[in-house]
């Protein structure tokens, strides 16, 4: 089992950046899918990246392809989030989350904390 721990949240103006940070300790994390989704208030949880931990690759919603770059240091055992060009609609918790990539179809079972990110015009 992995446990996660987000950090670097904050408040900025429209137009800025944030890197947000997600603390990985556990074993085998090469047999994990690891992402980061958002909630913001009154709305449901969305994806908004993901990676193998394994591989190092991206994936992104729509709404954040080309302004959010999803990452990972194995050296540190940190997943990264950087958002660059942040508008008000991306304020909200954001949150990593992890599941195993075998056997396929497995949910995200294990999340962080969360950390808010708020974006004003």
């Amino acid at each position: 089992q992995v446990h996660l721990e987000e950090s670097g949240g904050g408040s900025v103006q429209s137009g800025a950046s944030l890197r947000l940070s997600c603390a990985v300790s556990g074993r085998s994390l090469n047999r994990y899918h690891m992402g980061w989704f958002r909630q913001a208030p009154g709305k449901e949880r969305e994806f908004v990246a993901s990676l193998n931990w394994s591989e190092n690759d991206g994936y992104y919603s729509d709404s954040v392809k080309g302004r959010f770059t999803i990452s990972r240091d194995s050296s540190k055992n940190t997943m990264y989030l950087q958002m660059n060009n942040l508008k008000p609609e991306d304020t909200a918790v954001y949150s990593c989350a992890a599941k195993r990539t075998f056997p396929p179809g497995q949910q995200y079972d294990v999340w962080g904390q969360g950390t808010q990110v708020t974006v004003s015009s």
